[in-house]
């Protein structure tokens, strides 16, 4: 599977985390330059990012320069996404968005190839997809294989949340609070409600008050659940933002269906699509490991001795701005735009994997509903 047939890839919000991510991604797998259409705020106009061994200037984002490339993967906030997408897709543009904007809209997809790859597959492909929040696609990566063998009624997840999820300038402010505290002279917090130099504390965003839950988890509970359609099932999130640069990472104990064995869990998870089992209890999973590459590194699977076999835990860290965001996307992309007699079934981390059978390219109607 390859990308080979778009002529020209928007990336919409190219100076952003996300954005120089999807760019590194695409120079990875050999697009070249001049294929690139870099779109951005105006006052990063006439700006140049590095691409290869050359750069990229960057123009502003309007509707007619998004709409004159075959695919845009959006890399921008929501009201971006909703000012501009849908009308790029209703242009014959294949989109895929990585905001929060369509992420519950029904008639868009929300999709991890390693997870729901089906719901690509279909006589008459989307032209707007959802890439699903960072920390969702972490968690059902890693679990999929598990759930998938032995089925999970209950998912308790602690996210430990690398500061670059909140975007370029939350690293700067993480540096510069970090040396300002080792010099005895603390910054002010501008972009956390919290100093964030040797400290945690829960996501900052907003809290629901008849809940309690911040956003961040609110959006692992609807998104878990709509990609893995089950409406029921039981997610207990608690987002949490540490003093990290790169890489989120997770505590997961899941309540399975079946009973397991530990070394049952290790097999699947070797053999894993979008998975790199860390086997040695003196290489687990850190940050450090993830960061800057594709696969979600899992370890640390410990059966509850008095459950039966029916509860797991598991130690996971994933590179966020990668698989889950940029990657994810451009795999997205790439299922998209597979072409016809071939589909996209689950991937190899970093790798698209091709079987049967076509998608149309027939365009369908699509409702813009607008979210936060």
């Amino acid at each position: 599977m390859s990308l080979d047939r778009f002529q020209r890839l928007a990336i919409v919000g190219a100076t952003g985390a996300v954005g120089r991510e999807a760019l590194r991604i695409l120079h990875e797998r050999g697009v070249s330059s001049s294929r690139i259409v870099a779109l951005a705020s105006g006052r990063s106009d006439g700006a140049r990012l590095p691409y290869a061994d050359r750069s990229i200037m960057v123009a502003p984002t309007t509707a007619s320069a998004i709409e004159s490339c075959d695919a845009a993967l959006f890399c921008a906030d929501a009201d971006t996404a909703r000012a501009l997408a849908p009308g790029a897709a209703r242009a014959g543009v294949l989109v895929v968005d990585n905001s929060s904007a369509f992420r519950l809209d029904p008639s868009v997809p929300l999709v991890i190839p390693e997870v729901n790859p089906h719901t690509l597959d279909a006589s008459t492909p989307p032209r707007l997809v959802a890439n699903p929040n960072c920390s969702t696609v972490i968690l059902l990566t890693a679990i999929e294989p598990i759930r998938r063998a032995f089925g999970v009624s209950s998912i308790i997840v602690s996210t430990y949340q690398a500061v670059s999820g909140a975007g370029l300038a939350a690293i700067d402010e993480l540096r510069a609070q970090t040396r300002a505290a080792l010099e005895g002279a603390p910054l002010p917090p501008l972009i956390f409600p919290e100093s964030c130099a040797f400290n945690l504390f829960p996501h900052e965003s907003p809290v629901e008050p008849d809940t309690g839950m911040n956003a961040e988890e609110r959006k692992v509970v609807a998104e878990a659940r709509r990609i893995l359609n089950d409406p029921g099932l039981s997610i207990t999130p608690t987002c949490v933002r540490v003093p990290v640069e790169r890489a989120h990472s997770q505590s997961i104990t899941l309540e399975l269906d079946a009973p397991a064995t530990a070394e049952q869990v290790r097999a699947l998870l070797r053999a894993a699509p979008g998975v790199e089992f860390l086997e040695p209890p003196d290489r687990p999973p850190t940050p450090l490991r993830a960061a800057g590459r594709d696969p979600v590194l899992v370890g640390r699977v410990r059966i509850d001795p008095d459950s039966g076999g029916r509860r797991l835990s598991l130690w996971v860290c994933a590179d966020q701005l990668r698989k889950g965001a940029a990657l994810n996307a451009v795999q997205i992309l790439e299922a998209l735009g597979t072409p016809p007699g071939c589909a996209l079934r689950a991937t190899r981390a970093g790798d698209a994997v091709i079987s049967s059978p076509p998608f149309s390219g027939a365009i369908p109607a699509h409702h813009d509903h607008a979210r936060a």
